[in-house]
């Protein structure tokens, strides 16, 4: 018995690439929030969910803002300045350049709007780096806030790279409309 295969297309067969799940992003609403005990208001989407973290005997201003369609999460730390604004700016640089072992840039942009009395840096480090955004925010006088984004997934910076995108829209919208209480 003989059997002879042959085929009429003359297209050579090309490898198909790569692909990633599909991510719809809705259009989101925001409210004004005034997180437990914390002397400041900020715009929050809806799809975020404020968690707080400190003990509710403590009474301190500790959340976090998570993103759970995402598996994203914003650990908020406040402190009230008392001499020691330095000590807090320090702190917090030190800790966003702990990630300088896997970051392949750290790009700072500073922040400064003296109608809100709202000053500070938003770190944003690239590569395969556990918190791809870092911050604080200060009014200089009262006032520290830091905030550090991470992810309930391995660092890998091209599959995060469009909900970081859409997380970092929220984070701009907070830093922009902040507002401080006397």
């Amino acid at each position: 018995m003989l059997f002879i295969l042959g085929s009429c297309s003359e297209e050579l067969p090309t490898p198909k690439p790569v692909g990633y799940f599909r991510i719809d992003f809705p259009d989101v609403a925001y409210s004004e929030k005034t997180p437990e005990f914390c002397p400041f208001s900020f715009p929050q989407s809806e799809l975020g969910r404020l968690e707080y973290t400190a003990p509710s005997s403590n009474s301190q201003c500790w959340f976090n803002l998570s993103y759970p369609k995402f598996k994203a999460k914003f650990y908020f730390t406040y402190k009230e300045v008392g001499g020691n604004l330095r000590e807090y700016i320090e702190e917090s640089r030190s800790m966003t350049f702990e990630h300088q072992v896997k970051a392949n840039r750290i790009t700072e942009t500073l922040i400064t709007d003296s109608a809100r009395s709202v000053y500070g840096l938003v770190y944003d480090l690239g590569g395969s780096v556990a918190s791809p955004i870092q911050l604080y925010l200060t009014d200089s006088t009262s006032h520290f806030l830091r905030g550090s984004l991470y992810f309930e997934a391995r660092p890998n910076p091209d599959s995060i790279k469009p909900v970081l995108n859409f997380i970092r829209t929220d984070l701009d919208k907070l830093v922009s409309e902040l507002k401080w209480k006397s």
